[in-house]
């Protein structure tokens, strides 16, 4: 089961956030969440934000256990950029680029274990009739060594 969360129009450049996202792919929960805690990065902070909404979803929304959960892929997405311009020299003007992130954090839990299914009884008969007709290995072996 896969549990997305996204955190739109979050006003950080996007090459600066996938820094820490490329750090906590493939994590499990509880270990991406240290890592956010102590990464010194207004980045993580956004990114800490949005991986708890995800697995406050995952618990309340699908029923899937916290310590189950691994972080399938964190993207940062670009936002619209806000243009501004400041004076320059002899009457021009310089852009200055206001960047916007969109932070998708995407979870997986562990898939519950199939139980296996016994045989079919229509394949256990037709094996049962073949084990009767023929002689295992073992009882060849046996009746060789006994000739011998």
């Amino acid at each position: 089961m896969e549990v997305t969360s996204t955190t739109k129009f979050v006003r950080l450049s996007p090459k600066k956030a996938r820094d820490v996202a490329r750090e906590i792919q493939g994590l499990p929960v509880s270990n991406a969440l240290d890592i956010l805690t102590f990464t010194p990065k207004k980045a993580a902070f956004l990114i800490g934000k949005t991986l708890k909404t995800a697995i406050a979803d995952a618990e309340n929304n699908f029923s899937l256990d916290a310590n189950s959960l691994v972080i399938k892929e964190a993207v940062i997405g670009a936002g619209p950029t806000m243009r501004r311009f400041k004076p320059r020299a002899k009457g021009s003007a310089g852009a200055i680029l206001k960047r916007t992130s969109h932070i998708t954090v995407t979870l997986v839990g562990a898939p519950p274990e199939k139980k296996k299914r016994a045989p079919k009884k229509a394949a256990a008969k037709k094996a049962d009739k073949k084990d009767e007709g023929a002689p295992s290995a073992k009882e060849s072996d046996q009746a060789a060594t006994a000739t011998a």
